[in-house]
């Protein structure tokens, strides 16, 4: 995985794990279901680093909401080079229970999150907001660790969109509920 998806074989997994590729092949069927079980190690992990700074209220919701934006983008950056053979997989396990499991999972952190820092906003409109977190962060972190040259450029757009969400839940802390 480090090297990128054109390097990541059966042939190398099984090297890295320090079994035969036959050993390797017992426990999953194809190369897909190795990626599908790889990708949903790295979502659950960047779910528990998320959570865990979201869920972490000796801090100001504005600031919880910058680290994890910056979190979730390097994770993402971090990514990048094995994106590809993610992709060719994803029609796979995209709509698996799985899956859905785990954005769920991530929903309900968002969701948490958006309670306390907008308690006197409506419940639809909450997880409306949390809806729009997720899928910014995701969606924009895709995108700038696919097109991003450096570190530093990841940084800049993670500082970017923080400073977004964090007008928006500002605004939507200033509405009347509804």
């Amino acid at each position: 995985m480090r090297e990128g998806a054109p390097r990541f074989t059966a042939a190398r997994v099984a090297e890295a794990a320090g079994v035969s590729v036959g050993s390797l092949y017992q426990y999953f069927p194809n190369k897909e279901a190795m990626l599908f079980r790889l990708q949903t190690e790295e979502w659950a992990r960047t779910r528990a680093l998320v959570g865990g700074i979201l869920n972490d209220k000796t801090h100001p919701a504005p600031d919880r909401l910058r680290a994890t934006v910056r979190t979730f983008f390097d994770t993402e950056y971090e990514e990048a080079a094995f994106r590809t053979a993610l992709e060719d997989a994803a029609p796979l396990y995209r709509d698996s229970p799985e899956a859905q499991a785990q954005k769920d999972a991530a929903m309900n952190i968002a969701i948490a999150f958006m309670d306390e820092a907008l308690p006197d906003l409506g419940p639809d409109r909450r997880s409306l907001a949390a809806e729009v977190l997720i899928t910014t962060m995701s969606k924009v972190g895709e995108a700038v660790s696919i097109k991003a040259q450096s570190q530093a450029e990841v940084n800049r757009w993670s500082a970017e969109i923080a400073d977004m969400l964090c007008a928006y839940i500002g605004q939507l802390a200033l509405q009347p509920s509804r």
